[in-house]
């Protein structure tokens, strides 16, 4: 599957219209619905072989916020036969009470991926939490970079960011 194929599958299966409120707590007439993506097993794989192209020899681990990072983490640690962490948007507060599940040690080189980024904040928590745990992200990756301060934002924080597509990309109202 070609990027743009992989452009028009997401478009075709996710782009809905309306009013709808993001994360960020932004208004907007238009919402990529992740899970309607990420449940298409073809789409689910194709990202999951893209992820896993932004892996370099040092990586140790893949790394995917709850909820909508899960299935893509799962996706690229296949591809790329690695294991993957799921992070917690909040430490859980109960069992073992960590901020993340699966081996995350101190040392681990991680590739950390993400469904839609706007402003880009869930994936910083998730990254600085990697951090603070003595682990390095490498990279964050995105599906899509909705083109609205994520990328700015990221960096701002320290971090690499790179998206596998962009707004215009998806043909999303507004991209230049």
């Amino acid at each position: 599957m070609t990027l743009q194929e992989l452009a028009e599958r997401i478009r075709a299966a996710a782009y809905l219209e309306g009013d709808f409120t993001l994360r960020s707590g932004r208004k907007s007439t238009f919402y990529i619905d992740k899970y309607l993506f990420e449940t298409q097993p073809a789409i689910l794989a194709e990202l999951g072989r893209r992820f896993a192209e932004k892996v370099t020899p040092e990586t140790t681990l893949i790394a995917g916020a709850e909820l909508g990072g899960v299935s893509l983490a799962a996706a690229t640690a296949m591809a790329a036969d690695l294991p993957f962490v799921i992070m917690r948007n909040a430490k859980k507060d109960y069992g073992t009470a960590k901020a993340f599940e699966g081996k995350l040690e101190r040392g681990d080189r991680v590739l950390l991926v993400e469904d839609i980024a706007t402003t880009g904040g869930q994936v910083i928590e998730a990254a600085n939490v990697i951090v603070d745990l003595g682990a390095v992200v490498e990279r964050i990756v995105a599906v899509v970079n909705r083109g609205e301060g994520a990328a700015e934002n990221i960096a701002q924080a320290g971090f690499t960011f790179e998206s596998l597509l962009t707004s215009k990309d998806l043909r999303l109202p507004g991209a230049g």
